[in-house]
């Protein structure tokens, strides 16, 4: 049997850590980003066998649905079971410059060694970013969602006070402080009491000094 002299052992400490764990989910992610000039264009396609091609492109859609996400098993056999090939078959073809592995290298994901391929995670952290974003922008126009009706409720007790922006974030995170979820007007008008007891006691403090 030939000794397979290219592999070496790799220390831990040269492992970079996984950004996504297996918490991270990406449920909606149900498609994936293709950068199709970057693949025609690629060392891999163009110099890589058809088949090593195809096992390639095939690895990349399966490590969607690994845990950690864009990962696969740090295992020849299990990844050969995977492609339905042999594990002599997917061996030999992994000895070749641009075999099915081509790029894919080791992280460490919270303790257990996994593969990685940068395009694939370059693919997800973009999606995390829009995803991030998505989610702000949702933040954002429900918070302003809500303090329009707490303007519009306020402005019936006190047209002053719902111009008073200040007021309004106070008393809105005093409700929410409060757990109030339904915000009727027994809530509202304990919300505006304690506005003016907290104004007081500024005013207090004022005198103080």
């Amino acid at each position: 049997m030939t000794a397979i002299t290219s592999l070496r052992p790799v220390a831990v400490d040269q492992i970079d850590d996984y950004p996504f764990t297996v918490d991270d989910r990406f449920d909606s992610h149900y498609f994936m980003a293709w950068e199709r000039r970057r693949w025609l264009n690629s060392d891999m396609r163009l110099r890589g066998e058809p088949e090593c091609r195809a096992l390639f492109f095939d690895l990349i859609n399966i490590s969607y649905d690994q845990s950690p996400v864009g990962t696969l098993p740090n295992d020849h056999k299990v990844l050969a079971k995977m492609l339905f090939i042999s594990d002599d078959r997917f061996d030999q073809l992994c000895r070749l410059d641009f075999g099915p592995l081509h790029k894919w290298r080791k992280f460490n994901c919270d303790g257990e060694i996994r593969l990685g391929h940068p395009m694939v995670l370059k693919t997800l952290q973009e999606a995390h970013v829009r995803r991030e974003d998505h989610q702000a922008r949702s933040d954002a126009a429900n918070i302003n969602k809500r303090l329009l009706r707490l303007r519009n409720s306020i402005a019936g007790y006190s047209k002053d006070l719902s111009t008073n922006d200040a007021a309004l974030r106070w008393i809105d995170d005093w409700l929410t402080n409060q757990g109030c979820s339904y915000r009727n007007s027994e809530w509202i008008e304990r919300a505006m009491v304690a506005w003016s007891g907290h104004m007081q006691a500024l005013s207090a403090r004022r005198r103080t000094f």
